[in-house]
C-alpha cells in the first residue's frame, strides 16, 4: 500500500511540474485548461488579438487631419496625344492596310497630376503635363471626372492652368512658404505611376534650390518626401493642410524616387496662376543682354575685389539694353537699388520689373561704377523645340 501512495505522488508531482511549464511558456493554454474566465483566446479565432476601441484618437504625429483636409483638391489628369497622320499615303488604301497592317501611330496616354485651387474650376499643374495633349481629362478624388481647357502656360516655371466646368469644387487653402523652415514636415500628394491617390510623407531638405537647370527661373522647395512619375503637378502640403508647393521634379538614376524632389513654391505660384488667369499669359520685363557668371579667373582679370554681379557678354543691337548705353564688357551690380549675386539672380530681377516702365541699373565700368536708366522692354516667349 505504500509504494502505491509513493507511486500516486510522483505521478502528481511529474505532472504539476509539466503544467507549471506549459503554463510559463503559453499562458494561454493554461488558461484554458483551467476553464478561467480570464482566458486570452476567443472562440472565434485561434490568434491571440487584442483591438483598440472603436472611436480611439489618432497618435501623437499623425497627418491624418492634413491629409484630409487637403485630398479632396487634388485631381489626377490624363492626357492624349492624337494619332500621327499615315507615313504613307498608300495608307488610305484599305486593300494596303489588309497586308502591310496599319502604319499610323498609337495615341499616346500620360498621366499627371492637379491641384484645385478655385471654385470656380481652375486647376493647377505642371506645363509638361499637358503641354503636348490633345485632350486633357481630369478626375477627382469623388470619382468625378470633366475634359479640361487650357487657359494658359508658362513653359519657363512650368507652371500651367486648366479649368473644368463642374459645381461644388473643393479648393485647397494656399499656405506660406516663405516662413517655411528647413526641417518641417511635408505631405506630397499625387497619382504615382498611375495607382491612384497617393500621400507620401518627409520634411522640407532645403529652400530656395536654383541653378538645377530645370526651369529657366528657379526657386525651388526640395523635399525627401516620395515623389515618382505621376507626381507632377500635385501638391506639397503642410502639416495643416495648405499648399506649399507643386511637386515638379525628381533627381534620379531609376525613374523612382531617391529621396531628391523639387517643387515650385506657392510664392511662385500665386504670381503665375493669377496673371494666367487674369491674361492667358505671364509678362516679365526683358532688357535684350546674355550675362555671365564671374568666374575667379574672370574676377582676376577683371581686377575685382568680389565676385557678386554679372558680366555682360552680349548686349542685342536695338534692344532695351543697346538703346539705354550698356555695353559688353559692363558688369550689373544692381537693379533698382537691389545688389545682383549671379546672373540667375539678374534674371529673376528683371524678370519682376514692369515693361515700358524705365528702371534705374548700376553698371561697373573699367573700375567705374555708373548708373543708367533702361525703358524695360517685355522677355519674348521661349521658342518651342520642333517635334520630331
Amino acid at each position: 500500500m505504500r509504494r502505491l501512495w509513493l507511486l500516486f505522488a510522483q505521478t502528481v508531482t511529474v505532472g504539476l511540474a509539466i503544467w507549471f511549464i506549459v503554463a510559463s511558456l503559453r499562458p494561454e493554454w493554461a488558461g484554458s485548461l483551467t476553464g478561467r474566465a480570464g482566458a486570452t483566446h476567443s472562440t472565434s479565432s485561434s490568434v491571440p488579438m487584442i483591438e483598440a476601441p472603436a472611436n480611439a484618437t489618432p497618435a501623437q504625429g499623425s497627418y491624418r487631419d492634413a491629409a484630409k483636409r487637403a485630398m479632396p483638391a487634388v485631381v489626377n489628369i490624363f492626357t492624349t496625344k492624337g494619332a500621327r497622320e499615315p507615313k504613307t499615303p498608300f495608307m488610305d488604301d484599305p486593300l494596303f492596310r489588309r497586308f502591310f497592317g496599319d502604319q499610323q501611330e498609337d495615341r499616346q496616354f500620360s498621366l499627371g497630376s492637379g491641384v484645385v485651387v478655385s471654385p470656380q474650376g481652375y486647376v493647377l499643374t505642371n506645363n509638361h503635363v499637358i503641354e503636348t495633349a490633345d485632350e486633357i481629362e481630369v478626375a477627382l478624388a469623388d470619382g468625378r471626372k470633366a475634359v479640361a481647357k487650357v487657359v494658359g502656360a508658362d513653359p519657363e516655371t512650368d507652371l500651367a492652368v486648366v479649368k473644368i466646368n463642374l459645381q461644388n469644387l473643393p479648393a485647397i487653402v494656399l499656405g506660406h512658404a516663405d516662413q517655411a523652415k528647413v526641417g518641417d514636415v511635408v505631405l506630397a500628394i499625387g497619382n504615382p505611376f498611375g495607382v491612384g491617390q497617393t500621400v507620401t510623407m518627409g520634411i522640407i531638405s532645403a529652400l530656395g534650390r536654383n541653378h538645377l537647370g530645370i526651369n529657366t527661373f528657379e526657386n525651388f522647395i526640395q523635399t525627401d518626401a516620395a515623389i515618382n512619375p505621376g507626381n507632377s503637378g500635385g501638391a506639397l502640403i503642410d502639416v495643416n493642410g495648405n499648399l506649399l508647393g507643386i511637386n515638379t521634379a525628381i533627381y534620379s538614376r531609376s525613374g523612382g524616387s531617391l529621396g531628391i524632389g523639387f517643387a515650385i513654391p506657392v510664392t511662385t505660384i500665386k504670381t503665375v496662376m493669377e496673371s494666367i488667369i487674369n491674361t492667358g499669359q505671364v509678362v516679365r520685363g526683358w532688357i535684350g543682354v546674355e550675362p555671365q557668371d564671374i568666374t575667379p579667373e574672370l574676377a582676376e582679370s577683371f581686377g575685382l575685389s568680389k565676385k557678386s554681379g554679372a558680366i555682360i557678354a552680349g548686349v542685342l543691337k536695338g534692344g532695351p539694353a543697346d538703346k539705354a548705353g550698356i555695353k559688353p564688357g559692363d558688369i550689373l551690380m544692381e537693379v533698382e537699388g537691389k545688389p545682383v549675386t549671379d546672373t540667375t539672380d539678374m534674371l529673376n530681377l528683371i524678370a519682376q520689373l514692369t515693361p515700358g516702365h524705365r528702371a534705374k541699373m548700376t553698371v561697373l565700368r573699367k573700375s567705374q561704377e555708373s548708373t543708367i536708366d533702361v525703358i524695360v522692354g517685355t522677355r519674348p516667349k521661349p521658342r518651342r523645340e520642333e517635334q520630331e
